[in-house]
């Protein structure tokens, strides 16, 4: 995506517009850093963010889980292979 700094986008910003109303998205940055996008109205939103517990009652886990491998993790430690 393009970048434009925000100098530039304030003397061509017709061109711009009319450039981001076609379908041509870009950034506006001051300083090289992107402080905005611009995108033509009706473009899709982005995905909504998967929340923690997305998975809530399709997996399970096990009761022994914090002790699973402790035997090896053990071994390791006393500097055994």
């Amino acid at each position: 995506m393009r970048k434009i700094n925000i100098h530039e986008a304030k003397t061509h910003l017709s061109r711009l517009v009319e450039q981001a109303a076609a379908g041509e998205a870009f950034i506006i940055a001051k300083a090289g850093k992107p402080l905005v996008k611009v995108v033509p109205l009706g473009a899709p939103e982005p995905a909504a963010m998967r929340r923690t517990g997305f998975l809530s009652g399709q997996i399970s886990v096990p009761d022994d889980f914090d002790r699973m491998g402790r035997a090896d993790i053990e071994r390791l430690f006393d500097g055994e292979s």
